[in-house]
């Protein structure tokens, strides 16, 4: 055991790496007499990662749950309309869906990419179905062609919750280029950061842009579709000032208020900086990943993740699953890792099971694999770019140790 977090192998709060560069940026920005925001930082990230995922727009928000939330706006979504979203993910993939007059459907997820299933969720598709919104769990594309190819058939969205998968690929594609809307995050956990907090929405629809423009920018949604002459005018409003008709006429609706979700130009600069590296970080990812792989695939009771041949897995997260046929006991194996100094997280906690989403009607036994999975057999391991050779080594030496115990 260790000071840090009295673990050797600690489940580490920083998925990247700072060095000297973003030091000399932020140096620089701070010791400037420019200010820290809506500069050219921002728009030269937006421009970045644009290139980067291969879609016509890009907008950077203050965090991947802001982007979500005017992903969800974006769907335009009315009372009566139906939303199919995975359990196996954060709850603000989807949190904003409860403030909606909308039935929300959990789809059952695939036991080995913990993904939506495609089979499943074709059982779920009714005239009714607006949108799906996915994740692409711990860094491993969903299976977006088949995804899409239904929602083409059926005329549905597809937002792809992203924040997982900077550095995958699928069939040659970059996550948040593959579905209708994309949704990052770079808070400190995440493939790369902007300080700790930060988001990105993708997609490539030109009105969407104007829309996402106006509610970054703290303006309304809905007044500039229609805005007729005042019939009580105000008084007369320098035009050269304030050229805007909103000043002058009426607003006829307001759908969605803005917001101030402006990335500061420190955290933009820090990000053109990690993407940079993000190359270098994922490598490490797979390294590690690799190396656990090697291990757990001899071990008894051990059950790998797989990814499929045509696909490059980002592992944000390492998931491995003990196998229930051969009698290991999932908690138990989780204890002794933590008892040998390898912190484990298991995540993510079944949406539809949490309260307020039972308050709607979900419950027990509407997503079985997942539900299994989860409460039975999987299992989280630290693989973040700045593990050291001796604490990969540790864990993969704890995990023969632990597993020779439990099957004993």
């Amino acid at each position: 055991m260790t000071d840090n977090g009295g673990y050797e192998v600690p489940y580490p709060r920083l998925g990247s790496r700072f060095d000297e560069a973003e030091i000399s940026l932020l140096t620089s920005l701070l010791t400037s007499t420019e200010g820290l925001s809506q500069g050219p930082l921002r728009d030269r990230f937006e421009a970045d990662f644009r290139d980067y995922v291969g879609s016509a727009h890009a907008f950077s928000m203050t965090s991947g749950t802001v982007a979500l939330r005017l992903a969800i706006q974006l769907l335009g979504l009315n009372p009566g309309d139906e939303v199919i979203v995975t359990p196996q993910t954060y709850n603000a993939t989807i949190q904003p869906l409860l403030e909606l007059d909308v039935r929300v459907r959990f789809c059952d997820i695939d036991p080995n990419t913990l993904n939506i299933d495609v089979d499943v969720l074709r059982t779920l598709i009714s005239p009714r179905t607006r949108a799906v919104i996915l994740v692409h769990y711990g860094g491993l594309p969903a299976d977006m062609d088949e995804i899409v190819r239904l929602s083409r058939e059926h005329g549905f969205l597809v937002v792809e919750d992203a924040a997982h998968a900077l550095g995958a690929e699928y069939r040659g594609r970059r996550p948040g280029s593959l579905g209708d809307i994309g949704c990052f995050s770079f808070h400190s956990t995440k493939n790369i950061t902007t300080l700790g907090e930060g988001g990105m929405i993708t997609f490539d629809r030109d009105d969407w842009a104007e829309r996402v423009l106006r509610w970054r920018g703290n303006q309304c949604d809905g007044i500039y579709r229609s805005l007729p002459p005042s019939a009580t005018p105000i008084p007369p409003v320098p035009q050269a000032l304030y050229p805007e008709l909103s000043y002058t006429h009426e607003c006829v609706e307001v759908r969605y208020a803005g917001t101030n979700a402006t990335m500061s130009e420190p955290a933009a600069g820090v990000g053109r900086l990690q993407l940079r590296k993000l190359p270098e970080l994922t490598a490490r990812r797979r390294s590690n990943a690799g190396q656990l792989d090697q291990t757990l695939a001899a071990l008894p009771g051990a059950r790998i993740q797989r990814a499929p041949h045509d696909v490059l897995h980002a592992y944000h997260l390492y998931t491995f699953f003990v196998d229930p046929e051969s009698g290991v006991d999932r908690d138990r194996v989780v204890a002794r890792l933590r008892e040998l100094g390898v912190e484990v997280w298991l995540r993510y906690f079944p949406l539809h099971l949490l309260p307020e989403w039972r308050r709607l009607g979900h419950g027990l036994g509407e997503c079985p694999v997942a539900e299994r999975l989860w409460f039975g057999q999987q299992i989280n391991l630290p693989c973040q770019p700045w593990l050291g050779e001796t604490q990969i080594k540790k864990m993969r030496v704890a995990l023969e140790e632990t597993f020779s115990e439990v099957t004993a």
